[in-house]
């Protein structure tokens, strides 16, 4: 089965091969942290990166008494917060490693004496130098898929250093599985996300509904691929905010999309689906619960459903873009002119 857009080999050197091999350098770079202390965790981003972030603030809050705060970039630069100092530890991501918010926000990081940490795609870019510890990837393509599981590998070593995550060899062990489980899951979705894309190439509106460590998920399919890179009208609502005003706008026509993970929030999701079954005809639920994650435990299972949850979310794009005769390069202001 050949996937659309979608080299198998290229994924596995990129992500399994080179990505697994930071693992060294990432507990280094914690390590060190760890022994120097520190006050708390800083998640900065923009756009895309910020909603990346979100996942690992809600898995440290959830799993772990470290201080943590996921910063929107820009706002985190003019809101003078208090918590911020010298003893902060401030981790950045960029794919271009030129987002001018988050450039900015990492120099004011360092300037200020906390330590940064970037996770960048593209080498000798602007964010490469900001930071004091910096990961470069080398390639944009599956940066995303790379980043979360090198995400994985920073915060559990964070959390296993503090004496709160004893199982964490066993957890990167299993980290080290996700790569196979991530394509046997696209190669298991890829019908689903073209009948997906077929169906609603032409609706121009859509709700997407998650909760816990798939929120971020969540906020940057809505905000980065429909809105910027399709141009079409979209919603991100979290389950747990869902009956505070949205129900009110479903009818029966309404696309609502559901995605579920394995957190503790899920029987949040249940409540929405349970609801939007009564009344829309046009639900999609992606439940991470579908997938098998071969070799990987019922324990870790939550975790991983960010990196599961966000490559089958990519078909989708690759799809529309098709159907749609939109490509997922185009836009009408972002980076084209001043503002």
């Amino acid at each position: 089965m050949k996937l659309l857009k979608y080299d198998e080999e290229l994924f596995l050197k990129l992500v399994e091969k080179e990505g697994l091999a930071y693992r060294g350098k990432i507990e280094e770079i914690v390590d060190e942290i760890c022994d120097k202390g520190y006050s708390n965790i800083f998640l900065i981003g923009a756009g895309g990166t910020i909603a990346m972030m979100y996942p690992y603030e809600y898995i440290l809050k959830a799993n772990s008494t470290i201080e943590v705060q996921a910063q929107i970039a820009a706002e985190f630069m003019v809101m003078n917060n208090r918590r911020f100092s010298e003893d902060s530890v401030c981790i950045f991501t960029s794919v271009s490693g030129t987002t001018e918010e988050t450039v900015a926000a990492a120099k004011f990081c360092r300037e200020k004496g906390a330590t940064t940490i970037a996770l960048v795609a593209e080498p000798n870019t602007p964010l490469t130098y900001a930071v004091d510890h910096c990961i470069t990837t080398g390639s944009e393509t599956h940066s995303f898929d790379t980043f979360f599981m090198l995400l994985h590998m920073v915060v559990f070593r964070f959390m296993h250093n503090k004496g709160e995550f004893p199982q964490y060899k066993k957890f990167i062990e299993e980290v080290a599985l996700l790569p196979k489980a991530i394509l046997n899951a696209v190669k298991a979705f890829d019908v689903k996300a073209e009948e997906f894309a077929i169906k609603h190439k032409d609706t121009d509106y859509h709700m997407m509904v998650g909760s816990g460590n798939l929120w971020g998920n969540t906020y940057s399919y809505a905000m980065c691929i429909l809105e910027e890179m399709q141009w079409i009208h979209a919603k991100s609502i979290h389950a747990a905010e869902f009956f505070h005003g949205t129900l009110e706008l479903v009818l029966e026509d309404t696309s609502v999309i559901l995605l579920k993970g394995e957190d503790e929030t899920r029987p949040l999701m249940d409540r929405v689906e349970r609801f939007a079954e009564k009344i829309t005809k046009q639900l999609t639920v992606i439940d991470t619960k579908d997938f098998e994650m071969e070799g990987i435990s019922d324990e870790f299972r939550s975790h991983f459903s960010v990196n599961i949850n966000w490559a089958l979310l990519s078909r989708i794009s690759v799809y529309l873009e098709r159907e749609r005769n939109h490509p997922l390069t185009l836009r009408r202001y972002y980076r084209q002119m001043a503002y």
